[in-house]
C-alpha cells in the first residue's frame, strides 16, 4: 500500500542564469525588442524609420515658431496691460549702429520721438507681428556683429552692409513712440551735401560692378559676377549716361562716351522691344545730347530711331511690340497679336523730340497717329483705358479691366507730359488726362482700414480689387507736376495723400523696402492696412516712389520728402548692396535676415532710381528745372519746346 500523498509543502524550481524561464531584466527586454524588430519585414522597418526621421525634422522646424508665438503672446499681454492700443511692436534685438567719423549721419531715430512723422501711429510700425495673414515665418533681427578693421558687415550671401551708408539711418521707423497724425517731419541733421555724396558713392559702387563684370552688356548679375543680355546693346551703360553727367561723374562719363562712340552699333540681327528701346536707348541718347551738346549722341539717336520705325508698319498703324533692328522687320509677340496700351502710348515724347531735332516729320507723325486713334476708341471707362490693343484691328481687347499699374500706367503719364512738352498747346492731351484723373477718382480711389490710407486699386468687370502695384507710385509725382503747370489744386492734395501711402509701402516692411505689389485692407476691424502675398514680396530697385518724392519736394519744399528718400536710400544700401560691386534686386522684403537676392541689377536703378534720389537732395530748383525739362518715363530729361524756341 502506498502511503497517502503529503500536501503540506510546495515545490519551487528556480531557473539558472541563462535558462529559459521568465526574466524581467533590462537586458532581457532589450533582447526581446530586438527580436521583434528583426521579425519585421524590411519594408516595415524602413517605414518606421522614415516616420521617426520625419517627426524629428518637424520638431526642429516648428520649435522656433512655437517659441516666437509664446514670445509674441507675452508681448501682447504686456501691451494690453499698459493700455497701448496702437503702440508699435518693438523687436527684442536691434542692430547696434556702427559709428563712423568720416560721414555725419542722421541722429538715430530710435532716440527721437515719432511726433515728427505724419500719419496714424500704427503706420510707423515696421515690425508688426499680427494682422497680416500672409506674414509667415518672420524672424527677429539679430544684432549686427563687426570685426575690427572690417569695412562692412556681411548680412547675407554676397551682399554687404556698408557701414558708412547703410547702418545708421536705416532704422528710421523702428523703436519709435506714437505721434498724432498730420505732423510734419523733423528735418534730419544730415546735410544736403552729404546726401548728394552718398548718392554719388552708391552710383560709383553700382558702376564698379557693371564695369568689372558686365561692361558693354545689358545688365549686371552682381552675385555671380557676370551679366545678362536682353538686346545686346549695352542697355545699362546707355541708360546711365545722363545720370553720370547730372551727378558730375566726369571720369565714368568719359569712359562710357568712348564706348558709345567706338563700340556701340545697332546693325545687329536682334529683336528688341519697341517700348523699352525707345524709353531707355533713344530717350537716353537724346537726353545726353541735350545736356552735353555732343553730336555723337544725336547721331546714335538718329540711327536707333530710324531702325525702330518698321514697328509702325501694321494694318492699324498701332505698332508691333518687337523690331529686328538689323533686318528692318517687326512682329507682335509669338503668343498674341496684341500690344499693351502703355507701350504704344509711351514712346511719343522721344519720337516727337527726334522729329524736332532732325526736322524729319515721320517720327512724330507715326506716334501722333497712335494717340489720335486711342483718343477716339470705344471701350474706355471715364477716361480709363483697357490694358491691350490689337495691332490688326486697332481696337481695345480684354476689355473691362482697368488699372494704373502694369500695361497701362505710363499712358496717363504721357498724356500730361506731351501737353507740357509741346508748350501746353495740344488740348486733346489735356482733355484726355483730366478725364482720366476724374475716372481714377470715381472708380479706383479708396481708403484702407484701419488708418485710412488713400490708394488706387483696380477694376475688373465691375469688381473692385484693393491691389496696387508699386508702379502706381508714379502717380503722386504726375499729379503734382500737373498742379505745378496750372491744373486744379486738388490734384496736389491727392498727390500728397498717395505719396503717404507709397511711403507706407516701404516703412511697413521689415527691410524698409517696398514689395512689387500690395493689397490694402478695406474690412472694418483690420489691424493692418497693408497685406503682401508671398509671390509679391520682391523688390526690383524700382524708382517710382523716389520719383514722386522728387516732384513733391520740388513743389512743396517740405523736408519730410527728402527724409523719406534718405531712409529708402539707406535701406537700399543695407539690403541690396553687393560687396564686390553693384546692387541686386531681392525676393523678400519681409525678411531682413535673408532678403533672398535675385542676382540682377536692372538698368533703371542707375537710369532712374539713383538719379531721382540725387535730384531729390539737390535743393536748387533751377538744376534740371521742371519749367525747362520734362522727364520721360525712364527719367531722361527732354526739353520743353516752348522753353527752347
Amino acid at each position: 500500500m502506498h502511503p497517502p500523498p503529503r500536501h503540506d509543502y510546495v515545490s519551487v524550481n528556480f531557473a539558472e542564469k541563462g535558462g529559459g524561464g521568465y526574466n524581467n531584466s533590462k537586458q532581457w527586454r532589450r533582447q526581446s525588442c530586438w527580436r521583434k524588430w528583426k521579425q519585421l519585414s524590411r519594408l516595415q522597418r524602413s517605414l518606421i524609420l522614415f516616420f521617426l526621421v520625419l517627426l524629428f525634422i518637424c520638431g526642429i522646424a516648428i520649435y522656433p515658431s512655437v517659441t516666437e508665438h509664446l514670445r509674441g503672446l507675452t508681448e501682447r499681454e504686456q501691451d494690453t496691460d499698459s493700455n497701448s492700443i496702437l503702440r508699435p511692436a518693438v523687436p527684442h534685438v536691434l542692430p547696434e549702429p556702427v559709428k563712423q567719423e568720416q560721414l555725419p549721419l542722421p541722429e538715430q531715430t530710435s532716440q527721437r520721438k515719432l511726433s515728427n512723422k505724419r500719419g496714424p501711429p500704427i503706420l510707423q510700425n515696421r515690425l508688426q507681428r499680427k494682422g497680416n495673414n500672409s506674414d509667415t515665418g518672420l524672424r527677429e533681427k539679430p544684432a549686427d556683429k563687426r570685426k575690427d578693421g572690417e569695412e562692412g558687415v556681411i548680412s547675407w550671401h554676397g551682399a554687404v552692409i556698408d557701414t558708412e551708408q547703410g547702418t545708421e539711418g536705416t532704422k528710421d521707423e523702428e523703436n519709435k513712440e506714437a505721434s498724432p497724425a498730420n505732423q510734419k517731419a523733423k528735418p534730419t541733421k544730415v546735410s544736403g551735401a552729404t546726401r548728394l555724396e552718398v548718392v554719388r558713392e552708391s552710383f560709383r559702387h553700382a558702376w564698379k560692378g557693371y564695369k568689372d563684370f558686365a561692361w558693354g552688356h545689358d545688365e549686371l548679375r552682381p552675385l555671380s559676377k557676370s551679366y545678362s543680355e536682353w538686346f545686346g546693346l549695352g542697355l545699362t551703360l546707355i541708360d546711365a549716361l545722363d545720370t553720370m553727367w547730372i551727378l558730375g561723374l566726369k571720369e565714368e562719363f568719359e569712359e562710357a562716351k568712348s564706348w558709345v562712340a567706338t563700340e556701340l552699333t545697332f546693325n545687329k540681327n536682334v529683336d528688341v522691344n519697341l517700348f523699352e528701346s525707345t524709353i531707355r536707348i533713344l530717350g537716353g541718347l537724346l537726353s545726353t545730347y541735350h545736356l552735353t551738346g555732343d553730336t555723337v549722341f544725336l547721331e546714335k539717336a538718329k540711327d536707333i530711331g530710324s531702325r525702330l520705325m518698321p514697328a509702325f508698319n501694321t494694318p492699324s498703324k498701332i505698332p508691333y511690340s518687337d523690331v529686328n533692328i538689323g533686318k528692318g522687320t517687326a512682329h507682335p509677340p509669338r503668343w498674341t497679336s496684341d500690344s499693351t496700351v502703355a507701350e504704344v502710348t509711351s514712346i511719343q515724347l522721344e519720337f516727337r523730340e527726334l522729329s524736332r531735332l532732325t526736322e524729319e516729320p515721320q517720327y512724330q507723325a507715326a506716334v501722333a497717329e497712335v494717340m489720335n486713334q486711342i483718343h477716339k476708341l470705344d471701350g474706355k471707362l471715364d477716361g480709363l483705358v483697357p490694358m491691350f490693343i490689337n495691332t490688326n484691328s486697332g481696337q481695345f481687347t480684354h476689355q473691362g479691366i482697368y488699372t494704373l499699374g502694369a500695361r497701362a500706367d505710363s499712358y496717363y503719364e504721357y498724356l500730361l507730359k506731351q501737353w507740357i512738352q509741346g508748350g501746353k498747346k495740344e488740348d486733346q492731351f489735356l482733355e484726355d488726362y483730366l478725364q482720366a484723373i476724374g475716372g481714377v477718382k470715381k472708380n479706383l480711389l479708396q481708403k484702407s482700414s484701419p488708418n485710412g490710407l488713400t490708394f488706387v486699386g483696380e477694376l475688373s468687370h465691375g469688381q473692385f480689387s484693393p491691389k496696387m502695384d508699386h508702379l502706381v507710385c508714379f502717380l503722386p509725382g504726375t499729379l503734382a507736376l500737373g498742379a505745378h503747370h496750372g491744373l486744379p489744386s486738388d490734384h496736389m492734395d491727392l498727390a500728397k495723400q498717395l505719396m503717404e501711402s507709397c511711403y507706407q509701402m516701404y516703412v511697413q516692411m521689415e527691410t524698409g523696402l517696398s514689395p512689387e505689389i500690395v493689397h490694402f485692407n478695406m474690412y472694418e476691424g483690420s489691424t493692418r492696412d497693408i497685406d503682401v502675398k508671398l509671390a509679391d514680396r520682391h523688390n526690383l530697385l524700382r524708382p517710382e516712389t523716389v520719383e514722386s518724392l522728387f516732384y513733391l519736394y520740388r513743389f512743396t519744399k517740405d523736408p519730410k520728402y527728402q527724409d523719406w528718400g534718405w531712409e529708402i536710400l539707406q535701406n537700399f544700401n543695407k539690403y541690396t548692396k553687393v560687396s564686390s560691386g553693384g546692387y541686386t534686386s531681392i525676393n523678400n522684403v519681409r525678411d531682413p535676415d535673408y532678403p533672398s537676392p535675385r542676382d540682377k541689377m536692372e538698368s533703371f536703378f542707375l537710369g532712374e532710381t539713383l538719379k531721382y534720389l540725387y535730384l531729390l537732395f539737390y535743393d536748387d530748383p533751377n538744376f534740371i528745372s521742371l519749367d525747362q525739362y520734362v522727364f520721360n518715363t525712364e527719367a531722361h530729361p527732354l526739353p520743353i519746346w516752348a522753353a527752347t524756341s
